[in-house]
């Protein structure tokens, strides 16, 4: 099957200048609507996309409005919503599903990682109303499977998982120590030449790398300067999701990190001190051959 792919909504390298947030956002959303129509409105059955953008763009939240406009053009031209929260879902943002924060509602969404917190591998796969009732007003029949579907085990781990979240409030904690960790990337390395963006949502951030902060060049791919962090990371203790290819599969690099939704303030300054150094070293290694 054929698939077709618009920009990234890609704030710190996709707006243009003299453009507001909300105007880049309205272009690039639109771009769905001119792919539709140039591919043929009966040839296209969905759209999908995560809401909060993870190991490739490093925690790339949409803009305001984005979603709005893709959930109208997508409504227009029935086209189904698909949303990949594999990594951003179940309270990684902040709220259980990162597209509420958008004010809109997805056709079918899949989930998995949070979902069992890594005590047991699962994933799952949400429709809304609208699929389910189609389904069971048409054949009433839903051919699928694999060979663990609903695996007991996974699922009594998963719902103990929720349960625990939901007993203890986690995802207020996820908020509170998401903008404390933020706001302490910023006093650390908010000034530093080489960190171009800091962003995120909950306890789902990233930060950016970049040669030149002006001009937001990248560091060539052939240092591997994302590789270099994270092993420099690990010798600090600290676990993190350094990757490369970040702009265009090729150029770029980002560190991204998602602590546990039970960490305490008191994690927030070992996170950002470890990942401090770690960058520091490994920027004074790149620099010095």
């Amino acid at each position: 099957m054929p698939v077709s792919l618009i920009s990234p909504c890609y704030l710190y390298r996709g707006k243009k200048e003299g453009e507001s947030d909300f105007g880049y956002g309205q272009r690039v959303a639109n771009e769905l609507e001119e792919e539709i129509l140039n591919i043929g409105t009966e040839k296209v059955c969905a759209f999908i996309c995560e809401p909060v953008v993870g190991a490739t763009l490093g925690a790339v939240a949409a803009v305001d409005g984005y979603f709005k406009r893709i959930r109208e053009i997508c409504d227009t031209y029935g086209v189904l919503l698909i949303l990949d929260e594999v990594m951003c879902g179940m309270g990684r943002t902040g709220t259980l599903y990162a597209h509420e924060q958008e004010n809109i509602q997805a056709d079918i969404m899949v989930t998995a990682k949070g979902l069992g917190a890594g005590y047991q591998p699962i994933g799952a796969m949400l429709a809304s109303d609208y699929i389910f009732d189609t389904i069971r007003q048409g054949s009433g029949f839903f051919q699928h499977g694999h060979t663990y579907l609903g695996h007991p085990v996974a699922c009594a781990a998963s719902l103990a998982v929720q349960k625990y979240v939901e007993k203890n409030d986690l995802l207020s904690n996820v908020v509170l120590r998401g903008e404390q960790l933020q706001a302490e990337l910023q006093r650390s390395l908010g000034q530093n030449p080489y960190v171009g963006d800091i962003r995120g949502r909950g306890l789902f951030i990233g930060l950016e790398l970049v040669k030149d902060r002006d001009s937001k060049e990248p560091f060539d791919p052939a240092l591997k300067l994302n590789g270099l962090i994270k092993k420099t990371a690990m010798e600090e203790g600290l676990m993190c999701y350094p990757m490369g290819g970040t702009i265009d599969g090729r150029r770029g690099d980002h560190v991204l990190l998602a602590p546990p939704f039970i960490m305490t303030e008191n994690h927030v300054d070992e996170i950002v001190t470890k990942l401090t150094k770690a960058i520091t070293v490994s920027l004074n290694q790149v620099a010095t051959g």
